[in-house]
């Protein structure tokens, strides 16, 4: 017989860190989930992404077992890695914190494309060259499409 699902829950940890610490033990806590075994777990799927901000995606049973799935890192985090900026611009119509090149669009587009909405890689880069520019980091050089 099938678990009947209880609901889901929705985190964002660093890779490989994951402990009973806020945000995550008070989240899984007022569930009645055991975090140590969610801890364990996490950190032993996530030993190749240490560091990274991770979304995870957390589904709990009525029984007080769950199930995840670690995400891809969100893009606005790549992408202020990949322009070496702290982070996005109050005004990025009119302040410009960094820039980014087309092939690093590419790279992070290929690194979130399991979880983007979209069927090929040039879709994929529009999609991450529009958070860019949402963020005031410029997209520099011609688009691959356009050549």
């Amino acid at each position: 017989m099938a678990r009947e699902v209880a609901g889901y829950l929705k985190l964002q940890v660093k890779g490989a860190s994951a402990n009973p610490s806020p945000p995550i033990g008070p989240a899984l806590g007022s569930k009645g989930l055991n975090i140590m075994e969610f801890c364990k777990q996490f950190n032993a799927r996530s030993q190749d992404k240490a560091g990274q901000v991770l979304p995870v995606l957390i589904t709990y049973y009525t029984d007080k077992s769950f199930e995840f799935v670690i995400k891809t890192p969100p893009a606005p985090v790549l992408i202020m890695d990949a322009a070496k900026v702290k982070g996005g611009s109050a005004e990025p119509n009119r302040n410009k914190v960094g820039s980014v090149t087309w092939d690093q669009v590419k790279q992070i587009a290929e690194t979130k494309m399991p979880d983007l909405n979209a069927f090929d890689i040039h879709s994929a880069m529009k999609m991450v060259a529009g958070t860019a520019r949402s963020m005031g980091v410029t997209v520099s050089g011609k688009a691959p499409w356009e050549s």
